[in-house]
């Protein structure tokens, strides 16, 4: 009788165990995820696209950055409002999906601790609105007609909070030397490149001073070299 008490109380207690840590797994499931809980509105997000295009801004920006948007929380559900063609709202799970490895970083204006967050996100919304459903830019250029993702976020930050996170530079400043980054623009541009054209690309925007990393998601994307 002992015997059998000790291991009906055993088994009692590996389920009550394992009640509990499946328990505490749901409960917790919403805050699973460290770099997803510190986001706020208005946070940018990095992450690796491949393909041609994605191949040729890493060689012409020395960046493994090729594709960013901005974090919106609308209704209970993370968002990133992004330049894909046309300018759209994507459920973050859904944008993760689509950058090499689930890779991504999350950076944020260094001034954003000083402002009301609410404030903040209305000014970058209403500064995006106007952009909403645009086509994208593929030959990379400055107006408002088409647009890409790294000018959609300048442009926002520019117009909802009047700040120029870094200053765009000339495609002629870019590394355009190497075949594939030829190729492509001999495809978009034939032997008539703008480069005076103004330009501000993925890379360019994580490396401006004015904001700081406040995320990564899972690891660290920058593990994945260019060459």
């Amino acid at each position: 009788m002992r015997k059998r008490f000790v291991v009906l109380s055993g088994l009692a207690l590996l389920a009550g165990t394992v009640f509990g840590v499946r328990a505490l797994s749901d409960k917790g499931r919403p805050t699973r995820d460290p770099s997803v809980a510190v986001l706020k509105d208005g946070d940018i997000l990095f992450q690796q696209t491949g393909g041609e295009q994605g191949r040729a801004v890493q060689l012409a920006t020395g960046s493994p950055w090729t594709h960013v948007g901005i974090a919106f929380k609308k209704d209970g559900q993370w968002m990133v409002y992004e330049a894909v063609g046309p300018v759209r709202y994507t459920p973050l799970e859904e944008w993760t999906g689509h950058g090499a490895n689930g890779h991504w970083v999350a950076k944020r204006w260094v001034g954003a601790d000083r402002m009301d967050s609410a404030e903040l996100s209305a000014r970058l919304h209403s500064a995006g609105e106007r952009f909403l459903g645009l086509p994208y830019d593929l030959p990379f250029g400055w107006s408002d007609e088409r647009i890409y993702c790294s000018e959609l976020v300048w442009k926002m930050y520019a117009e909802g909070l009047g700040v120029h996170l870094c200053e765009p530079k000339p495609m002629r400043e870019h590394a355009l030397g190497s075949g594939t980054v030829q190729r492509l623009m001999q495809d978009r541009y034939g032997t008539t490149p703008p480069l005076d054209e103004p330009m501000i690309a993925p890379g360019a925007l994580y490396d401006c001073a004015t904001l700081k990393l406040v995320a990564r998601h899972p690891a660290p994307a920058s593990s994945v070299k260019v060459r």
